[in-house]
């Protein structure tokens, strides 16, 4: 499977990856934003208050992915987005799902949250998201391959995702890989699985 290492790659592919999230989580229902990759310490993502992005006359909001999480697991990039279009749903529906200056997600985002195909877990900011096997299985079946680009050097451990410590559950992913060709899958148990070009043994990275 190929993996996305541009930049104007990555994003094509989140818009892509935001417009059936809209359509199979939101039933496209909510506005198309303006996806940004850059780094802001703390956060995996963010969505902003208001539409601060004009285009062809029209205003749309700025949807924002980390670029430190373009090299994770491709279910942490679904959670994150997913978790910036909670924020979105709410800004268009004129729902108070956070207080402390955005810091803090309450029960309202929970609900929300759960009811649109994510997994709420209880942190010191009220409720965090967390990766799901359901997203891996989502991502295998739309065919979706690893961004594999990204920043180093960022803790995250606050707002739209965590580290374990600060409320997001390790993965219980696993990603196997060819020795020969190098193409890769995931799956969420173990698994002894050939590659089809190669016919070896793909090994666990």
């Amino acid at each position: 499977m190929k993996q996305t290492t541009k930049m104007s790659r990555a994003v094509s592919q989140l818009e892509h990856i935001y417009n059936a999230l809209n359509v199979d989580f939101y039933n496209g229902e909510l506005p198309t934003p303006i996806i940004t990759v850059q780094s802001k310490p703390g956060t995996y993502g963010h969505c902003t208050r208001g539409k601060v992005w004009r285009r062809k006359g029209e205003t749309a909001y700025e949807l924002n992915i980390a670029a430190e999480v373009l090299n994770k697991p491709i279910e942490e990039t679904l959670d994150t987005i997913l978790h910036e279009m909670v924020h979105l749903y709410c800004r268009e529906n004129e729902i108070q799902e956070t207080s402390r200056g955005g810091t803090y997600h309450n029960k309202r985002f929970k609900i929300i949250a759960e009811t649109h195909g994510l997994h709420c877990v209880p942190c010191p900011y009220g409720w965090n998201t967390s990766p799901t096997d359901e997203l891996v299985e989502y991502a295998l079946a739309k065919g979706w391959s690893e961004i594999s680009l990204g920043r180093d050097g960022i803790t995250f451990t606050q707002v739209a995702g965590t580290t374990s410590q600060g409320g997001r559950r390790p993965s219980s992913t696993r990603k196997l890989a060819c020795p020969v060709c190098g193409q890769s899958v995931r799956a969420t148990k173990a698994v002894n699985i050939l590659c089809g070009d190669c016919l070896v043994r793909m090994i666990e990275v």
